[in-house]
Parts: C-alpha cells; sequence; structure tokens
C-alpha cells in the first residue's frame, strides 16, 4: 500500500478567517473545529480524504522574517490542484492575495500566493 499524506497541521492567526478564504477560493468544507493542544484551537478544512489543520495558540503567536528555503524544517509551500486554474487564479485575487511566479511546465501549469499569514501557496492544474 503506498502511504498518503492525510494532513498538515499550520499555526495562523486567525483559524476562522483562515478557513473562510479556503472555503472561498478551494471549495473546501470545515470538517472539525474545537479547542486543541495547549488551550489552543483549531479548525480541520479540506475534502474527503485530506486536509489542512488550522492552529491558533492560546496566546498570540511569533512570527519570523526568515527565509523558509533556508532554515531547516520550515515550511517553504503547500500545493493543491485544480481543475480550472484560470477560475481559481480569480478567486484568489477575489480573497485579496495576488499571484506571482506563473509557470507552464509539463505537464501543467502554476501560480504562487502567499496569504495574510505569510504561508506561501501553490496552485497546481495538470493537463489530462
Amino acid at each position: 500500500m503506498q502511504a498518503i499524506l492525510e494532513h498538515a497541521n499550520v499555526t495562523v492567526a486567525n483559524p476562522a478567517a483562515t478557513a473562510h478564504w479556503l472555503e472561498q477560493v478551494f471549495g473546501w468544507h470545515i470538517r472539525w473545529q474545537g479547542d486543541a493542544i495547549s488551550g489552543g484551537r483549531s479548525i480541520h478544512i479540506g475534502g474527503a480524504d485530506s486536509y489542512l489543520a488550522l492552529y491558533a495558540p492560546k496566546t498570540d503567536a511569533t512570527t519570523t522574517d526568515a527565509d523558509s528555503y533556508q532554515t531547516i524544517g520550515a515550511l517553504n509551500h503547500l500545493a493543491v490542484v485544480v481543475a480550472d486554474l484560470d477560475q481559481v487564479e480569480a478567486r484568489v485575487r477575489n480573497a485579496g492575495f495576488t499571484p506571482h511566479m506563473h509557470a507552464d511546465y509539463e505537464p501543467g501549469r502554476r501560480f504562487y500566493f502567499n496569504d495574510d499569514n505569510g504561508i506561501e501557496f501553490e496552485v497546481v492544474s495538470y493537463d489530462s
């Protein structure tokens, strides 16, 4: 059996706000929400087989300006596969984010954007 990535857990400033734009952009739904480790709060949002766990600690989380690509153990980006790249790019813009690094490559197309937590997302569509 091949292993399948079920979820990634990221710390965000406001899980509800992040879940809202993820619903709008990717059409995901909230699978679970509630109290989490160390008095924090989590929202699990995604589809039937995988999700993002959006975690906020009880106290304000800290941020870093370090380049993730130069920091061992850092998150570089999350990639989401979509059927209609242009439609999702319009949703990303409507959510207030700025797409960048557009590229066509074998076998598809992609772009990136950073959300208001500083998390970089890659959006990719593969040619059929």
